[in-house]
């Protein structure tokens, strides 16, 4: 049996206030195309299907839009459950009349999963589906049960799956794996309060986790999160996101392989002085459409600079600058002896503590000639 692994589509996403939608419809017909051609037997999707618990008319309209090119176009199974994005209640409305065309939701959380059963040559292959746990919705179901942590509560849910150890199992879940690696796209508690041991997964042949958008193991290969199909943070820029196949053969033996997911605009960083950016001869055959990044390193600020880069890189989302200013931090203090020295020498002073360099000639003449003129005007007065 193949499964194809995603999660954290996030469907409905903006960045830097530019909507990702169209490149999520465009990357979820990539993820189609893979599902006909690898010939995959099911699509598992660990949480955060959107990117708010209350979506907008066109995010959903895309994800019917999979959910039916998935089970009907290509006739796949789709086994889901909701994220900490999402909205538990709006993602299980309907679950019976979608398991009907085989899209499998996890229904609000009121106890332990009852496994969805699919099978191959090999026999049975039973997928459980766990939405997004917090401690309190464990202690509604168990109130006399020590939870007090996010180990505790999903520790007692697990204590309480019916597997059965002649079957390969699968968990869907949505949870931060201590030791695993975040982002800045991602929602994680301070000090990982959230966090759970992944020696809890132990049991189940494979998980397919959601919530963390690297993707990466924790612990055993089969303790996996795919990864976001798209880039949602510049602090992934440097990833390549893949779609996640998990093949099952025998009881115990699980291989994992992965198909590139190209995007319709990359997320990338580009740092270089205004003029070398705005040099026709560095960025002709370069992709000036994909989501940027930019860092100036001008030691002088560019004025307007954002709108003019904009005319080459139209979809330039984050303005920086990188210089001797911008790279020390250093306290402006107060000289020891302030009565002694001039005001140009307390203007200069302050500028290169402001700037981290001298006023040039040209900048202490001018100053020097406004402080006369000031000076001058205070005695007239």
């Amino acid at each position: 049996m193949k499964l194809l692994h995603t999660s954290d589509w996030h469907i409905g996403r903006s960045l830097f206030e530019f909507s990702l939608l169209d490149d999520q419809r465009e990357i979820f017909e990539q993820i189609c195309s893979i599902v006909r051609s690898e010939q995959v037997d099911a699509v598992l999707i660990s949480g955060d299907l959107y990117d708010r618990s209350l979506p907008s008319a066109d995010a959903v309209q895309l994800l019917d839009h999979i959910f039916t090119t998935l089970t009907e176009q290509i006739g796949v199974p789709v086994l889901a459950i909701s994220g900490n994005h999402d909205s538990a209640d709006r993602v299980a409305f309907g679950s019976a009349l979608l398991a009907e065309s085989r899209v499998y939701v996890s229904p609000v959380f009121s106890g332990p999963p009852e496994p969805i059963t699919l099978t191959d040559a090999h026999g049975p292959v039973d997928l459980y589906l766990l939405p997004f746990l917090k401690p309190a919705m464990v202690r509604h179901v168990w109130p006399d049960a020590p939870i007090e942590s996010y180990n505790d509560a999903l520790a007692c849910v697990l204590r309480h799956c019916p597997l059965d150890p002649a079957h390969r199992s699968v968990l869907v879940a949505h949870q931060f794996a201590a030791g695993a690696a975040c982002c800045e796209s991602e929602e994680v508690s301070v000090g990982g309060v959230d966090s759970v041991d992944a020696s809890l997964f132990d049991a189940f042949d494979y998980v397919a986790l959601g919530h963390l958008h690297s993707p990466q193991k924790v612990g055993r290969d089969a303790v996996r999160y795919c990864g976001t199909p798209l880039k949602y943070s510049f602090s992934e820029a440097g990833q390549h996101k893949s779609a996640t196949f998990v093949e099952f053969g025998l009881k115990g033996e699980v291989s994992i392989t992965t198909a590139p997911l190209t995007p319709k605009h990359d997320l990338r960083e580009v740092r270089g002085s205004y003029m070398e950016l705005t040099d026709r001869r560095n960025y002709d055959g370069t992709a000036v459409d994909d989501y940027l990044h930019i860092t100036l390193t001008d030691e002088q600020d560019v004025p307007d600079a954002l709108a003019r880069l904009r005319v080459i890189y139209p979809n330039l989302m984050r303005l920086d600058y990188d210089n001797l200013r911008t790279r020390e931090d250093q306290e402006i203090t107060a000289p020891e002896r302030a009565e002694s020295i001039t005001p140009l020498e307390h203007f200069s002073a302050f500028y290169q503590l402001q700037n981290n360099q001298p006023l040039t000639a040209e900048q202490a003449a001018f100053c020097q000639q406004l402080i006369e003129e000031i000076w001058k005007e205070g005695e007239d007065a």
